[in-house]
């Protein structure tokens, strides 16, 4: 060991790791290959990490961790090495709990993520073991059981949140989505409802599914959102904004779907739908609170009441295509893109979490929108 080596050395106290080559050079304090450390990490997880040109170099490397472990109090080194051991079932269910921004409906849907395609695989490992490895195999299990593209992505997301929160809180050491190609799903071709045939289902509906008819086609609403249709929601002429909805499974006020408690978003108005809201409560009414839509037995709708009406609708209306009531919001993209209205507007209004789902879903109804910029931009030259 020459004197640097020595000197070097001597900086490195107990429990502080190593540096060292792999290569089998004679001479490796002059070899260019690079130095490799090795240290536990706070979770007590023995790590590698390679690419550092000089002793110096290895050395500051090796401090500044030790540096960091060191100064980490120790309740919250305690709690890294918590988490880093729970196995992965344990540490969801404890994730899911946390989350008090979901909805109900939200909870269900993860929680039937993770008990069918999650947990039968990943639920025994400790959340210290995941690796890119161990997620690629996981996708590649979905693949040979030949779950569906959107199963897939629904996992690989949840799986993903989970994942990410246990590595923000000190569980995981390093990334475990670095390099993985995730899922895609790409949505299948979705049936929009012609204009006319909106017109029949309105002309044979009652005048509770006409409103939800008129919201999700003229305002973008999902089906709970225009469940909980409201006079006070009517915040000018030609904009309603959309507080909350109805859980359809237990008739309850609920949070909007990816928006924390209190958030809603605003969607145009057209005259149409707002004369439908007014011609309805001059009808029927709304309660104290401005609702409009109730049943005999409920002061909210729900699916089950929506899965009868409308299908009965659509029979006395004769109609056979194969289309739900949520393609009315297919319907209401469709009038939005076509007259030239941005995608960024659409899906806002929408209230998608993600940009990039409303434009796979609705890209084909932006007609030659390619040829037409390319003839806007040739004027400009």
């Amino acid at each position: 060991m020459g004197q640097e080596t020595r000197t070097l050395a001597t900086q490195l106290i107990r429990g502080m790791g190593s540096f060292f080559k792999l290569c089998a050079c004679s001479r490796q304090s002059r070899c260019p290959h690079p130095y490799t450390i090795r240290y536990r990490d706070a979770t007590g997880r023995q790590v590698e990490e390679t690419g550092y040109s000089t002793q110096p170099d290895a050395v500051e490397q090796l401090a500044k961790i030790y540096t960091e472990k060191r100064d980490t109090p120790r309740q919250q080194a305690d709690l890294k090495r918590q988490i880093a051991k729970q196995r992965f079932g344990e540490y969801a269910s404890s994730w899911l709990a946390r989350q008090r921004h979901y909805a109900p409906s939200s909870v269900r849907s993860v929680t039937q993520v993770l008990n069918s395609q999650v947990l039968p695989t990943l639920e025994s490992r400790r959340m210290n073991s995941f690796t890119s490895t161990v997620v690629e195999d996981f996708i590649m299990s979905m693949e040979e059981r030949s779950v569906g593209l959107a199963a897939q992505q629904n996992a690989f997301d949840t799986l993903k949140k989970i994942l990410l929160d246990a590595r923000r809180r000190g569980g995981i050491t390093d990334d475990p989505f670095d390099g993985v190609i995730p899922p895609e799903y790409i949505p299948r071709k979705i049936t929009i409802p012609t204009l006319d045939e909106i017109h029949h289902l309105k002309e044979v509906s009652s005048d509770e599914l006409r409103v939800i008819i008129d919201l999700m086609s003229g305002c973008g609403h999902r089906n709970g959102e225009a469940y909980a249709a409201n006079l006070e929601r009517m915040v000018a002429d030609d904009v309603y904004r959309i507080t909350e909805q109805i859980d359809g499974t237990t008739r309850q006020r609920a949070r909007l779907k990816h928006r924390k408690p209190g958030e809603f978003r605003e969607t145009p108005m057209p005259s149409t739908v707002r004369e439908s809201l007014l011609r309805y409560e001059k009808g029927h009414g709304a309660d104290p609170n401005g609702y409009l839509l109730r049943t005999q037995r409920s002061p909210y709708w729900a699916h089950t009441t929506l899965e009868y009406q409308w299908s009965a609708a659509k029979k006395r209306a004769g109609i056979t295509r194969k289309f739900t009531t949520y393609s009315l919001r297919h319907f209401f993209a469709s009038n939005c893109l076509s007259r030239g209205i941005p995608v960024t507007d659409v899906a806002e209004w929408m209230g998608h979490k993600n940009i990039n789902m409303t434009f796979k879903i609705y890209r084909h109804l932006m007609p030659a929108s390619i040829g037409r910029a390319a003839k806007l931009l040739n004027e400009g030259l």
